[in-house]
């Protein structure tokens, strides 16, 4: 057994959250921009756009996400593409965010009343100059609250990458724990590190909709 102070074991696990913060933003970036996308064909004229839409939010949403992890870090090796578990974790939780954050956003869309699109058409606006100038910003302003609270439930989700060898947090506690031999001291800080880092976006939430429901 290694001898760590307890302050060797919070330096280690704060030098290590690091990983988990910029895989959490490399993670909702990416999946924002690929929501953003899927969100277009979510909410397109086409047929087999929406449907194309509709199959890739299913089967995101309705398969695990370690499950996806391990196809991006096991799977695409067998197809000849060398991956890093970086590139694999980003790869992941990207598509897995994404999938969610289409279809907040189209809650968003779909709430907004048909006279806005009415409106742009109206001003004698294409398709296109409807979406970016009137439907996305209130789309978006709508749906802060549920967008933040996704944001809280992606940064827990990290933890699932060290199974594919990803140097995050909770990969960095497991091997802190198997030099020390104290669980409690470790995970107790690395759930303390995990709430800090949650528990404001959560209120942050909380404060948007309340401020939504005031309205």
């Amino acid at each position: 057994m290694i001898e760590f102070t307890f302050w060797d074991i919070l330096r280690n696990l704060i030098f290590a959250t690091r990983w988990t913060v910029l895989l959490s933003i490399a993670a909702f970036v990416g999946g924002g921009i690929v929501g953003i996308a899927i969100l277009f064909l979510r909410i397109s004229k086409a047929k087999w756009a929406r449907r194309f839409a509709s199959g890739y939010i299913a089967l995101f949403q309705g398969t695990p996400l370690l499950m996806q992890l391990f196809l991006m870090f096991f799977g695409l090796p067998m197809l000849g593409f060398r991956i890093e578990p970086w590139t694999a974790a980003v790869l992941g939780l990207t598509f897995f965010a994404s999938a969610y954050l289409a279809e907040i956003w189209r809650s968003g869309v779909d709430a907004l009343p048909r006279g806005q699109w009415d409106a742009g058409a109206s001003l004698g606006l294409h398709y296109i100059q409807e979406l970016r100038l009137i439907i996305l910003p209130q789309a978006f302003a709508i749906t802060r609250a549920p967008v933040v609270g996704f944001l809280v439930q992606l940064i827990k989700a990290t933890a699932l990458t060290s199974i594919i060898g990803f140097e995050e947090l909770l990969r960095t506690s497991n091997a802190i724990n198997n030099a020390t031999f104290e669980p409690f001291t470790v995970y107790g800080l690395v759930a303390l590190i995990f709430f800090v880092l949650c528990y404001p976006l959560t209120q942050y939430a909380r404060s948007l909709e309340a401020r939504a429901a005031a309205r």
